[in-house]
């Protein structure tokens, strides 16, 4: 049977990160937003909730809670401001749940029950200045020498970059299949921000997500031991396109927060603004912008739960996480754009949110595949060009 309720427990920690936001964030997120400024305090706080581990197993330092859970809080945290989701995104998402099921027992006990706990802090190394939806054109390589591997290279547009303390990093094992572009060439690695040449840098110059932290980070000759290598050798690309799944699902429903967000200003402006000499939300162009926030919201929460359910019962959802993905961003910037409209000339201004949820909504149409690529996906699934071969190890079924 089909059951579109939420459990109680779902419903208990909506309940729980909306109290916390309520109190927490959104009367400082103005100020953050403006100051370029991200608060480590609320680390801290979501590490106390349990948010940082939230779908990792209780015996590897997690709450437990299903896949479902990590989307109602990403999609709660986004509401309140994409910079906090972005943090479920790369460290519970891209990292933790790659370790859960890539990493070695040693791995889980030395990385993975500390991010889970949150005493430190995670994200996912992959883009370079010079690659971003073409993985094979990355540069950073790691040369085996015994039993350790040096890692040279530079990544960038990388979440929490400085603030993080472990990464999980791609770089090319093998020197021939980076001449041919073969992707079986590159590992995956974890990086601690405390290995001698390593460095990272805060990007002063974005336009969006003001209040969260992202940068680059370089590495000049890194030593890794051969146990920080996760998978085999050469499962690199593999590994970063799985890592994707759970990360692009966090995005999915970070922007459907984003798009009720959009929706409750629209709606609260629109009952307090008066011309000609009525409400706003008495004239019908203003109700088709608010009804396609309705619309929108309802259709991307309906997909992210999809891609949720199919997580929790241990089955492949490349397919629908992907189109979960695009459609509620491609939604957010829409609703967005649209909340700035109905806010009129106030929109253009930051003494109202409008300007800020613009300007965070289209990050999340460019990172972890562009709207482009999304589209060109769903495109094969349906011609037949797309298939999803089963890989060596799946995220786990939730058992609970």
């Amino acid at each position: 049977m089909l059951d579109f309720d939420l459990t109680e427990e779902h419903r208990l920690l909506e309940q729980s990160v909306r109290e916390w936001g309520a109190r927490e964030v959104a009367p400082k997120i103005h100020d953050l937003d403006r100051e370029h400024r991200f608060d480590r305090t609320y680390l801290k706080h979501m590490a106390d909730m349990g948010l940082l581990g939230c779908s990792v197993p209780q015996e590897y330092g997690g709450a437990g809670m299903d896949y479902v859970s990590l989307g109602l809080v990403s999609e709660e945290l986004e509401y309140l401001d994409t910079s906090l989701r972005v943090i479920m995104s790369v460290h519970a998402g891209l990292n933790c749940l790659t370790l859960l099921t890539w990493g070695t027992e040693d791995q889980k006990q030395r990385y993975l029950i500390p991010q889970a706990q949150g005493k430190k802090i995670a994200t996912y190394g992959l883009t370079e200045p010079a690659a971003g939806s073409d993985v094979r054109g990355i540069q950073t390589t790691a040369v085996k020498k015994g039993d350790r591997y040096f890692v040279t290279g530079e990544k960038m547009w990388i979440s929490l970059a400085d603030v993080a303390d472990n990464y999980l990093v791609f770089a090319w094992t093998d020197a021939e299949k980076k001449k041919q572009k073969d992707p079986s060439g590159i590992s995956a690695f974890i990086i601690e921000r405390a290995f001698k040449g390593f460095s990272s840098a805060t990007l002063k110059e974005k336009w969006g997500i003001l209040a969260g932290n992202t940068g680059s980070f370089k590495m000049d000759e890194v030593e890794v031991p051969e146990a920080n290598l996760v998978g085999r050798p050469g499962e690199g690309f593999k590994i970063a396109m799985f890592a994707l799944d759970q990360g692009r699902y966090t995005v999915a429903a970070g922007a459907t927060g984003l798009i009720r967000a959009c929706r409750d200003a629209s709606v609260r402006y629109a009952k307090e603004r008066k011309a000609f000499g009525v409400e706003i939300g008495q004239h019908q162009l203003v109700k088709e912008m608010i009804a396609q926030m309705e619309s929108d919201y309802q259709a991307s929460r309906l997909l992210w739960m999809r891609a949720g359910f199919l997580k929790n019962a241990g089955r492949r959802n490349t397919r629908e996480t992907g189109l979960a993905k695009w459609f509620s961003t491609v939604a957010s910037e829409r609703a967005a754009g649209d909340c700035v409209q109905v806010h009129g000339a106030n929109g253009y201004s930051d003494e109202y949110p409008a300007g800020r949820f613009y300007r965070n909504c289209k990050g999340a149409v460019i990172y972890e595949g562009t709207r482009e690529i999304h589209k060109v996906m769903q495109a094969d699934y349906v011609l037949g060009f797309r298939q999803d071969r089963p890989t060596r190890c799946e995220l786990p079924a939730h058992r609970g």
